[in-house]
């Protein structure tokens, strides 16, 4: 399979010439190996190659020489060669000398001095559907977060595909696979991270049909503001099984550490109104298709029940968000208030511009949506902080225009960076 160019070579490419040091991070199998090998001139696989405990006990110094960039794969197996990486930064004096890359950020015990002024962090996801081919990125986030008018009519797409590609996901090594195999795929990525990769990174055994548990209640909740109490209460009615406050909040962490949980912060407005900001995130799993795997959904599954396949819907447009808005140096937040007001996704860059986005699988609730945005534009107190860039709707099946109100309805299949 050729490999596919990823959004994220432009951030790389820009950090290699500012930096000693890369650091590329993102779950297993999302393609970090891939990318970074495009531009490594030598490769060290700290998870393969059986001399690397040898020399690092020996002379760790070795392992840093080669041409350059230099790869160091799966950094965190050794996580001790940060810090020889960290010294050589200095020795050389040099900038885009190391790529490391890591699917587990290592425990907390581990001694790890500052990177800062040597190492640089990009953040890889799964892929997107414009890497995919999927979208034609015609509503480009740039232009959303400038207010920049798109007047093109794009068609939808029908659910038949949305669900596939929900199921299938974002990974590399799936791409024109069939529907069945990703299945077993997918299922098998959650059994080996519940039986060997949550006790590996922990640095103690955790108990796999717990973790099993959890995961099948952070897939049940998906796209919603549920904290840990909500959780523990979930698992013990659903699947029967005990898990204290303090052991949900220790498997969180280690799915963090994974980088298989991603949470979704609060985003805090000047607001006019007296309404109190919710400040919990929402909490999603890393790609669509381990939320799928985690429950045993197929296809037949979603189709049945609309409604759940809206939240994943959400889940997988706030995965497509964040790839873009990285690609725009911004970040995915949601708005969420004591009188019930929601909006799905903000997207905010660093020097405050933002543009709002409500999420609905289909065109039903387009109609609903507007008036959400419009009531959220309403509430910013504009004395204190700017009015959204843009405000826009993410439909499934839906096609992309502009309506007369001047929000936009974006088909997934139109979005990019």
């Amino acid at each position: 399979m050729s490999y596919i160019e990823r959004i994220i070579e432009v951030d790389l490419l820009e950090k290699l010439s500012a930096s000693g040091a890369v650091l590329i991070k993102g779950p297993k199998s999302c393609g970090k190996t891939a990318t970074a090998s495009q531009y490594a001139k030598s490769i060290l696989e700290m998870d393969r190659d059986p001399q690397v405990p040898v020399i690092m006990a020996t002379n760790p110094q070795l392992l840093l020489a080669g041409n350059t960039p230099r790869l160091i794969d799966e950094w965190q197996e050794h996580p001790e060669i940060w810090n020889y990486v960290r010294h050589e930064v200095d020795n050389r004096k040099t900038k885009g000398q190391f790529i490391l890359t890591g699917s587990a950020n290592p425990t907390d015990d581990v001694k790890l001095h500052s990177g800062a002024g040597r190492f640089t962090i990009v953040q890889m996801d799964t892929m997107s559907w414009q890497e995919l081919g999927y979208s034609t990125g015609t509503f480009k986030m740039t232009d959303l977060l400038q207010g920049i008018p798109t007047d093109f009519h794009e068609p939808g797409i029908s659910l038949d595909f949305i669900i596939d590609k929900m199921l299938i996901g974002g990974w590399p090594a799936l791409m024109n696979g069939s529907l069945k195999n990703a299945l077993n795929m997918n299922r098998g990525y959650v059994d080996l991270l519940c039986e060997v990769d949550m006790s590996r990174v922990s640095g103690i055994k955790r108990d796999p049909i717990k973790v099993r548990s959890l995961l099948r209640s952070l897939a049940r909740n998906t796209a919603t503001l549920v904290d840990n109490k909500t959780l523990e209460k979930d698992v013990k009615i659903s699947d029967k099984n005990d898990l204290s406050r303090n052991t949900i909040s220790e498997y969180l962490d280690a799915l963090s550490r994974l980088m298989i949980l991603y949470e979704q912060p609060a985003f805090n407005p000047h607001i006019r109104s007296s309404a109190f900001l919710r400040k919990s995130p929402k909490r999603h799993l890393c790609d669509t298709s381990l939320i799928a795997a985690a429950l045993g959904l197929e296809k037949e599954s979603l189709i049945k029940d609309l409604k759940y396949t809206g939240f994943l819907f959400e889940s997988l447009a706030t995965h497509e968000l964040n790839v873009y808005a990285k690609a725009n140096d911004a970040n995915v937040l949601h708005y969420s208030d004591s009188y019930g007001y929601e909006v799905d996704a903000i997207v905010q860059k660093r020097n405050g511009d933002y543009a709002a986005f409500e999420i609905k699988l289909g065109v039903g609730y387009i109609d609903e949506a507007a008036e959400n945005l419009k009531r959220f534009a309403g509430n910013i107190d504009n004395a204190k902080m700017d009015l959204p860039k843009s405000l826009n709707i993410i439909t499934g099946t839906g096609m992309s225009y502009r309506r007369p109100d001047e929000i936009n309805v974006i088909s997934l299949a139109s979005l990019g960076k």
